[in-house]
């Protein structure tokens, strides 16, 4: 009987189940309200686990992000019946009343206001909706409470560009940014909680300083200063923003990672002026070549669309042309989604499904046969590893500088350890090393 009241006492504290959907942005959010969800005294438990609360973070950028939003509210629903569904984010944003008529949903939040989730569990009354348009600027970053290696750091919220195909200004608003100041404390407490890489995030963090009126070369150069620091990224950045500034300090400073992602789109100009893209093809050639210069072995990620209304064959070649050409070495490709609202929904000649998953599927074994190559390349040379955990076969696995996943036999525990190693082989297109430092 006093074991049964102990395990009791012990289980006493309510259980949140947590999924973030979508971009690291959203990861960097989820970290915060995960946090805060333990520092009111919930235990943190995996999703798919019996939870008093469930919190999804959506991502509307595609109709297949939507879908996946709407299986991952069954199964929140399926696993914890009798548990508060909460639906926050992007998607939330866009279809609340569609998303509150779904079965188990207690609580739907847009960007805003999940931050304010607190305020709302406790209220008797379900299917609540609350999405306004206030866009106020909220901080956020991985936390302790999160299981992530490396820590995303929010520095930007919103968008003012009008691309014709994207949702995202809809759903997140103008943009908005933290001061300098902030941003440093912020980088301060994740290296004081103990993360070596901070990832710097956002919407469109190029447009920084038009948010917050400072220069970005000017913050990166601050949380690099921070002590204790040992890696450094930046998420996603528009090729039109990057400046030459902004490389100087980047290719100063020895923390950073030579991991770049800069979004593509398209290889064709016609449909980046279609898209209202700020940049030519020659503009992104031009760019990636500087980021070349500046770090020789760099890996560079890029987001590509294909099958946006009109697009030709020929248009199409273009932009695997163009892959071809460049040391574009990860390919995020995805199929054009019509998105409501969006002027390129109302255009006309869209391109049949069958078609975009063709082109799709072409590009991925493309960047997937690109990808290896790069990896190939980097047997017999020693990079730095951020060890993350042990994977299947009990080998401790992490990301090299360059972001190719690397493993090692090890009988230490190397989690979020940096260490030299030396890479050795790639085996069905998995880099394995020896631990030299």
């Amino acid at each position: 009987m006093l074991m049964e009241n102990i395990e009791a006492n012990l289980n006493n504290n309510k259980r949140v189940a947590l999924h973030t959907l979508g971009c690291r942005l959203n990861l960097s959010e989820t970290g915060s309200i995960a946090q805060g969800f333990k520092d009111r005294g919930y235990d943190i438990v995996e999703f798919g686990q019996a939870a008093d609360v469930v919190f999804i973070n959506t991502c509307t950028v595609t109709d297949a992000a939507d879908s996946t939003c709407r299986n991952l509210i069954r199964k929140a629903h399926g696993s914890s019946p009798e548990g508060k569904i909460v639906v926050a984010g992007c998607y939330a944003q866009m279809e609340p009343e569609k998303i509150a008529g779904m079965q188990g949903v207690d609580l739907v939040l847009g960007n805003s206001e999940k931050y304010k989730v607190f305020d709302y569990l406790d209220e008797e009354e379900t299917n609540q909706i609350h999405v306004d348009k206030t866009w106020e600027f909220f901080s956020a970053a991985t936390t302790s409470a999160d299981s992530h290696t490396r820590a995303f750091l929010k520095i930007q919220d919103g968008c003012n560009y009008v691309c014709s195909f994207c949702i995202i200004p809809f759903a997140r608003g103008r943009s908005r940014a933290i001061s300098v100041e902030d941003a440093v404390i912020e980088a301060k407490k994740l290296v004081s909680q103990g993360f070596k890489e901070i990832v710097l995030t956002g919407v469109n963090i190029g447009e920084y300083e038009q948010a917050s009126g400072e220069k970005l070369h000017h913050l990166v150069e601050k949380v690099l200063a921070v002590e204790g620091l040992e890696r450094f990224r930046l998420s996603s950045v528009e090729p039109n923003t990057i400046t030459d500034e902004l490389l100087d300090v980047l290719k100063a400073s020895p923390k950073v990672l030579d991991h770049f992602h800069i979004p593509l789109q398209s290889g064709s100009d016609e449909i980046l002026k279609a898209m209202r893209r700020k940049y030519t093809t020659a503009d992104y050639k031009k760019i990636v070549g500087k980021i070349m210069a500046a770090f020789p072995n760099a890996g560079i990620g890029a987001d590509v669309i294909v099958g946006f209304p009109g697009e030709t064959q020929e248009q199409f070649d273009a932009t695997f042309n163009l892959l071809k050409e460049l040391p574009i070495t990860h390919f995020h490709v995805f199929p054009y989604s019509k998105r409501k609202n969006t002027s390129a929904a109302k255009l006309d000649n869209h391109i049949h499904s069958a078609v975009k998953k063709d082109r799709v599927r072409s590009l991925l074994m493309f960047g997937e046969a690109k990808l290896n190559l790069f990896s190939e390349d980097q047997v017999g040379t020693k990079t730095k590893v951020l060890f993350e955990r042990r994977n299947k076969a009990g080998n401790f696995e992490g990301y090299s500088s360059n972001y190719v996943r690397v493993q090692v036999e090890s009988d230490q525990d190397l989690s979020n350890l940096e260490r030299v190693v030396l890479i050795t082989s790639m085996d069905n297109g998995k880099l394995s090393g020896q631990l030299i430092q």
